[in-house]
């Protein structure tokens, strides 16, 4: 810990030393940019004044102009007290200050040349080799009538802006060594207050790793350090709670896995079973502690089963299958073998998930054979009508009486075919849930009122007499087509197996779903008949698709054998259920219970 107080302390020194570093740079380039930029304002301004002032006309040799030049620059360097420079157009240099001009080289290319050229104006700073320091350079050009004939450079000596820039740093250089003096002690003195309460707390946590929870950190800070101490006493306060909850999540895991309804089996990469949830005792017919311990092939399991297991193991990758399995039931069960593999990617084992989709196949068979019911259903029709059809071809037609009959029952049966097609696709997209139901207050009493108003011409043929008992004050949220289309078939079934002078009747009421004293909320619609009654034997199959329980007087009531299938998903579309009661004999009752509110 003492090291990391003296590294936190060097740390401390060297931030606050940069700081005050990179302030002084930025302070001396400021001052130094300054300086040369008001020099260059100067220096421009002058040469602006000798422009105007100067005769420029000059003719004579060259010797004679260059005699002439040198001694002006001479008597400028006097007045400007700069260095000053005449240069021909071609660079030529015709007469310095400081300098023979007939041993100084070419000086066209000189950057404040060749700036002045371009914008009437340049600067240069650089080192004169001619007078052996830093100069600040200024060039305008000469012009006569347009024509460039020559330029004038003054230049002048950076050292006292040198000077004051090494003023600047010798400044800086002192006030850095009292800052890092400084910055030292009140560093060391921060670092100590800091890494202290640290060591505390490190040794704390070194007491708690190694299982000792009754040391605490006793700290007085109120910053972060202190709130650190703090949270090291909490944790190890709760230190014992999660080992708790961690073995009562380890529990829920076990849990979860003995209440599976899939099978669960693992094998380590020896071959050997570790694992079996109590699904998987059950579908292979052995205990864990049969099992668990003993390598795979001597499970006694079906041979297939282990050859599975064996080539999942070889191969090393998912298989799965289908598997008829005997013992201790026949069952049909969906097998996957995942290989498992550890995060350094060794060879862990197994890992087999056995479902049991005895259920499954079953409601396969359903289907299939409800599509012979269907294909046997659609058939029936369509042969009475192609065989009508064929005896009206064969010469039947000049018999009108007779033709008229036929045409009739060819009628009716394409009336017939027509609603079982209708109801079969009706039950389709009631059972795949593709119809949304709109929900909205249904006044009961007046609901009840039409339904029994459409079908009282069908009742009035068999002398039915129909009868409500609703109270006024009930209403209901449900969808009103839908829940219009359970009360018609419902009624529809009453009085088609109810004989004549029988009696149909819709009873309504609000029950209480719970406990006595409980809210009503819950509907409960009664429609009972005196009709032929359904025998105990047939009453759990009545809601079955093309299941009849008279299949003579079906046929000729015109009945699908859909109607009651599809009441049946209608009601559970709107959360409720249904019942049935019956008497061969003396009638039967249709029992529905809906929620008040969806």
């Amino acid at each position: 810990m003492n090291k990391f107080r003296v590294r936190l302390t060097l740390i401390f020194i060297l931030l606050i030393g940069s700081s005050v570093l990179v302030a002084g740079i930025f302070v001396a380039k400021k001052m130094q940019d300054s300086y040369i930029d008001s020099l260059q304002d100067n220096m421009a301004r002058e040469l602006q004044m000798i422009l105007v002032t100067m005769d420029w006309h000059r003719d004579g040799t060259e010797a004679e102009q260059m005699r002439y030049y040198t001694e002006l620059a001479a008597k400028l360097k006097l007045s400007a007290n700069a260095r000053a420079t005449f240069i021909r157009a071609d660079g030529k240099v015709l007469g310095d200050s400081d300098f023979r001009a007939q041993d100084m080289e070419n000086h066209a290319t000189r950057e404040e040349i060749v700036q002045a050229a371009q914008a009437g104006v340049g600067y240069a700073t650089r080192f004169s080799s001619t007078l052996n320091q830093n100069m600040l350079y200024a060039a305008v050009p000469v012009k006569i009538d347009g024509k460039l004939i020559a330029y004038l450079r003054l230049a002048m000596s950076l050292e006292d802006v040198e000077r004051s820039i090494r003023q600047v740093w010798y400044g800086l250089i002192s006030g850095l060594f009292l800052v890092f003096v400084l910055a030292g002690l009140i560093s060391y003195r921060v670092a100590y207050g800091i890494t202290r309460p640290i060591e505390l707390i490190t040794r704390v946590a070194q007491q708690i790793t190694d299982m000792n929870y009754k040391y605490r950190v006793t700290l007085n800070n109120k910053d972060e350090i202190g709130q650190l101490g703090h949270a090291i006493n909490r944790m190890a306060d709760s230190l014992q709670l999660q080992m708790k909850r961690i073995s009562e999540d380890e529990n829920r895991l076990k849990s979860v896995l003995e209440h599976m309804s899939s099978g669960v089996v693992m094998i380590d990469h020896e071959g050997k079973i570790v694992l079996l949830n109590r699904s998987a005792e059950e579908i292979l017919g052995f205990s864990s502690q049969e099992l668990l311990g003993k390598p795979f092939d001597q499970a006694k399991q079906p041979f297939e089963f282990t050859q599975m297991i064996q080539e999942c193991i070889d191969i090393r990758e998912h298989i799965r299958d289908e598997m008829i399995f005997y013992y201790p039931t026949e069952r049909m069960l969906e097998i996957n073998l995942n290989p498992v593999w550890q995060q350094n990617e060794d060879w862990a084992g197994v890992l087999i998930v056995l479902h049991d989709i005895t259920a499954m196949r079953r409601l396969e068979r359903m289907r299939s054979e409800f599509v012979a019911n269907v294909s046997h259903e659609l058939k029936t029709p369509i042969a009475a009508v192609k065989g009508f059809a064929e005896t009206l071809l064969a010469g039947a037609l000049q018999d009108k009486d007779t033709a008229r009959s036929f045409l009739q029952i060819i009628f009716d049966e394409s009336e017939r075919l027509n609603r079982l097609i209708g109801d079969i696709l009706e039950l389709s997209k009631i059972e795949s849930k593709r119809i949304p139901l709109h929900f909205s207050p249904v006044h009961v009493q007046t609901f009840v009122t039409n339904g029994l108003h459409v079908m009282n011409t069908e009742a009035k043929k068999k002398s039915i007499e129909l009868e409500m008992q609703v109270p006024e004050d009930i209403y209901i949220e449900a969808d009103e087509d839908r829940l219009r289309q359970i009360l018609i078939n419902l009624l529809s079934n009453g009085i088609n197996y109810t004989p004549e002078g029988g009696k149909v009747k819709v009873k309504v009421e609000q029950i209480a779903s719970g406990a006595e004293g409980a809210e009503l909320d819950k509907v409960r619609f009664t429609i009972s008949d005196t009709g032929i009654g359904i025998p105990k034997k047939d009453l759990p199959r009545i809601f079955e698709r093309f299941y009849r329980v008279d299949k003579a007087r079906s046929r000729s009531s015109g009945g699908t054998g859909l109607g009651l299938s599809i009441v049946k998903h209608l009601v559970e579309l709107h959360k409720g259920t249904i019942r049935v009661e019956s008497e061969v004999g003396a009638g039967t009752k249709f029992m529905i219970e809906l929620p008040v509110i969806q």
